[in-house]
């Protein structure tokens, strides 16, 4: 078995957690749908997070019922307002969200190392302080 570093190990840990979360965020946004009706009630489309159109219904004698203008009014309408209502969801699902813990260090030389923040030893060697 080798030793991995505490750091190395955390990082792995943080990653996976990561992965966890997106996985489980992507699910929940995967099963947004939102179906709000047309003015009328007689249309109600079904709209996806991305504001997809899944699917449409339509009242029995919607057709027959309304001139081509008004259906076409209708079905927009319910069509706006079912894709404002997914991007509700959207958005309440991702500030459901808690942002992931900040990465803590236990080298003695913190997050950044021996070489300093440049990932380079020169590049602070022989600097005069201001």
């Amino acid at each position: 078995m080798s030793d991995i570093h505490p750091d190395v190990q955390a990082a792995l840990d943080a990653a996976r957690e990561l992965r966890h979360r997106i996985a489980d965020m992507r699910e929940r946004i995967d099963g947004i749908r939102a179906r709000r009706p047309s003015p009328s009630g007689a249309i109600i489309p079904e709209v996806d997070a991305m504001g997809r159109l899944t699917d449409l219904f339509l009242a029995p004698g919607t057709v027959d019922r309304l001139t081509n203008q008004e259906l076409v009014t209708e079905i927009m309408a319910a069509i706006r307002e079912s894709t404002a209502d997914a991007a509700r969801q959207y958005q309440s699902v991702m500030e459901s969200v808690p942002p992931p813990a900040p990465f803590e260090s236990t080298s003695p030389y913190g997050p950044t190392g021996p070489a300093g923040p440049t990932g380079s030893p020169s590049a602070t060697a022989g600097a005069v302080p201001s």
